[in-house]
This record gives structure tokens, sequence and C-alpha cells, in this order.
């Protein structure tokens, strides 16, 4: 949907509220929540304060956008590797160097929006994060609970715990390298809980 925003001066821009997700997503995920200012969005979207209000309500509701849209084709997909049909193990195995690669891919926006979004100082957007953050965690949870329910809590908190820890050191510029090896030490202890 393109609408007409116009400015103070001139003729009207053509102004794509989806693609102004898609700048306001790299935004977010570059400098995290807190350091993206309304004036950084405005003036990446260009448009001014007033029509930014009108299209997304707040930076906040924003940035609840930006998570559904992440949730769908950015973050790493639980359902489709939870779902293979494999031993639970690799599978798990596989969320955690997915992630590690995930949260290195682009040097300029390391780690998970989602978690790093659950440290924010505003409370409706880490509201916002940690409700997504905690589904994923109940898509992790209720999959081992299936094949391993002795060990769902315990698992779900591990593989939680690594993921964290993995998009904090993507965060502070820790190497794809350093990050798949962990993934993949914490693999093997996976391996020993779980075994094939």
């Amino acid at each position: 949907m393109t609408t007409n925003i116009l400015p103070a001066r001139g003729r009207p821009r053509r102004f794509d509220p989806d693609e102004a997700v898609v700048t306001a997503q790299q935004l977010f995920h570059a400098k995290g929540y807190d350091g993206v200012s309304i004036a950084d969005l405005t003036k990446a979207l260009g448009i001014n304060p007033p029509s930014f209000y009108a299209a997304f309500g707040s930076k906040a509701q924003l940035y609840a956008r930006i998570l559904d849209r992440y949730a769908l084709g950015g973050a790493v997909p639980l359902v489709q590797i939870l779902g293979a049909d494999r031993p639970l193990a690799d599978s798990l195995a596989q969320i955690l160097e997915q992630a590690a690669r995930s949260y290195a891919a682009d040097p300029t926006a390391t780690g998970c929006m989602v978690l790093e979004g659950t440290r924010c100082n505003d409370p409706e957007a880490r509201e916002a994060a940690c409700g997504f953050h905690v589904a994923a965690q109940e898509v992790i949870r209720n999959s081992i609970a299936e094949r391993s329910p002795l060990e769902a809590d315990r698992l779900t908190d591990f593989i939680s715990t690594t993921m964290a820890g993995l998009s904090a050191s993507a965060r502070h510029g820790q190497s794809l390298d350093r990050l798949v090896s962990t993934a993949r030490l914490a693999s093997v202890a996976l391996a020993q809980v779980l075994p094939a």
C-alpha cells in the first residue's frame, strides 16, 4: 500500500509503509531499540514526525510490527527445524548453529533482534520482545516435551541461555567461526543428554 504524505513544502512524496518497516528494521537491528530515536527514523524514512505518528502510532508500535516481520523471515525457523524427522539432539544443534550464523550474518546488525529487545528501556517495546521470546521458548519446550518430557525444562533453559549468549557475543563482535564453534560445543552436551 502506498500513500501520499504531504511535506511542509513541495510536491507530495510517495511513502510505502511496508518499505518503511524494512528500513526501520535495519536501524533497530543495527543500533538496538534504545539506540534509535524518532529523529533517526523520520530521517531514514524521509518523513516528518507527524507523518511518522500517523503511519505507525509510536516507536514501540512500529517495533512490534517489525518483530512480526522478523518472526516471519528473520528469526531462526524453530517450527521447521524441530518438525524435521531426525533425532531431537540434531534438531536442537541445528537451531544453535543456525542462530550463530544468523546473529553474525550482517556485521552492521548483529545479534537477535528479539533477544536484544528484551533488554530495552521502553516497557511497551520490551513487553513485545518478551512476548516473542516466551513464544519461541514454548515452541522449543513443547517439542522437547513430546520426546523427552523429563528434560524439557532443563534443555529449554540450556538452549535459551546459549542463544542469548550467542546473540550477546555477536553483538560484541565475536567472529562467525567462534560463534559456530560455541554452538557446536553446546551440541556435544545436547548429544550426551539426548542420546540418539
